[in-house]
């Protein structure tokens, strides 16, 4: 699977949990320390970011890494 990809199937990924958990955009990204904008720019695939705003988002999500 090339990068793009695999970016594409990630953000998915977290869409689809953020959705499961009924939060907002908005409650992740203020739990995640990431401008509101920013993180939907996250989930539309229109970004890169680095790990540790993964992790932070991750963290919020209850998501373990072993489920990306």
């Amino acid at each position: 699977m090339d990068n793009e990809k695999a970016r594409i199937n990630l953000v998915g990924k977290l869409r689809k949990e953020r959705e499961k958990a009924r939060l907002t955009q908005a409650e992740v990204a203020t739990a995640s320390g990431i401008g509101i904008n920013y993180y939907a720019q996250i989930e539309r695939g229109e970004v890169n970011f680095s790990v540790e705003k993964l992790l932070s988002i991750m963290k919020k999500l209850k998501i373990k890494s072993i489920d990306i």
